[in-house]
């Protein structure tokens, strides 16, 4: 599907490419020593670049992916899996010196899932790596992950998003925050956002990059900084969306939720697909809450998200109350 014009891509997605094991829910975390059988142990591609990439490839986008993995059987894994998906993998570098990042996802009935992470091949990724000749092929660069790519610092991202812009590419950013981080808002995006068409970070990553709490005044304030649209993704209470003219306020979408892995990132996928399609806002939100509202609905971080189709048909057959102010 050709969304704007004649460029090989939709999306260019980069950042944090990760070969992810699940364990299926379990009813409480094994006791020590304690060994628990489950009927598998799915292996999958994950990371933020991934699991919106795969996201926008369901739903009909062209999509090449850019980072970085290790020169081992992961690094094959991710890169295989992806091409057979149908998305670009030309982008993706390989490390001589770390092996393929890995995250163990063990998932609680009732309770937050546990993670155990290897950063592997991600901590080296530079702008040295990113193409921007493949960026320039695509309608939109989106990076995900920024603040967890330790050597992609705001320069680089300035670098990154300068040189798309200037080819005519939109830019779309997510972050990933630390708990214990204690950033300057300035240091870490006050030159990034005057490039940045949508900024979507979730709540907790708002607050600890703005200084504030309420949604509305998180958004003000990346907003202030110059980013073209501000999305606080609120999970299960929902989303704000603030433009300089208007916010959009809307609920999430209630659905059998078997796994909340990826509904961050599957909602960037449809934000995005808003973004290619010339959507409102009203319009974009409400698709990109179904595509996140999806991602929930099977265990793992994209088999769950919609076709175009089967989101056409959820969205016809379910309403969002959004405000509008």
């Amino acid at each position: 599907m050709n969304f704007l014009g004649q460029k090989p891509f939709d999306v260019v997605c980069l950042g944090i490419l990760v070969a992810d094991i699940f364990s299926p829910p379990l009813p409480q975390p094994p006791a020590p020593g304690q060994l628990v059988v489950v009927d598998d142990l799915p292996l999958d591609a994950g990371g933020c670049a991934v699991n919106t990439g795969v996201s926008l490839t369901r739903l009909g986008a062209r999509v090449a992916l850019s980072g970085k993995v290790g020169n081992d059987i992961f690094g094959d894994f991710i890169i295989d899996l992806m091409t057979e998906k149908g998305l670009d993998t030309s982008g993706i570098r390989r490390s001589a010196t770390r092996s393929t990042s890995r995250t163990m996802v063990i998932p609680v009935l009732g309770q937050d899932r546990r993670f155990i992470h290897a950063f592997g091949a991600n901590a080296e990724l530079t702008i040295e790596d990113v193409d921007v000749s493949l960026v320039a092929q695509g309608q939109v660069l989106y990076v995900g992950g920024y603040l967890g790519l330790p050597r992609f610092d705001q320069a680089a991202l300035v670098e990154l998003f300068a040189a798309a812009r200037a080819r005519g590419v939109r830019t779309v950013l997510d972050v990933i925050v630390p708990a214990t981080a204690n950033y300057s808002l300035h240091d870490v995006l006050g030159r990034v956002l005057p490039l940045t068409d949508v900024f979507l970070p979730n709540d907790d990553e708002a607050a600890l990059l703005s200084g504030e709490t309420d949604p509305e005044r998180q958004a003000a304030a990346f907003l202030a900084l110059g980013c073209g649209t501000a999305v606080i993704t609120l999970g299960e209470r929902g989303v704000l969306a603030r433009t300089a003219t208007q916010t959009v306020r809307a609920p999430a979408f209630r659905v059998e939720a078997v796994d909340p892995s990826g509904a961050g990132d599957a909602f960037d996928a449809g934000f995005i697909i808003g973004l290619l399609e010339g959507w409102d806002l009203v319009q974009t939100v409400a698709f990109a809450c179904a595509i996140g509202a999806s991602a929930t609905m099977k265990l793992g971080c994209t088999p769950g998200v919609f076709t175009r189709s089967e989101a056409d048909a959820f969205l016809a057959e379910n309403k969002l109350p959004i405000s509008i102010s």
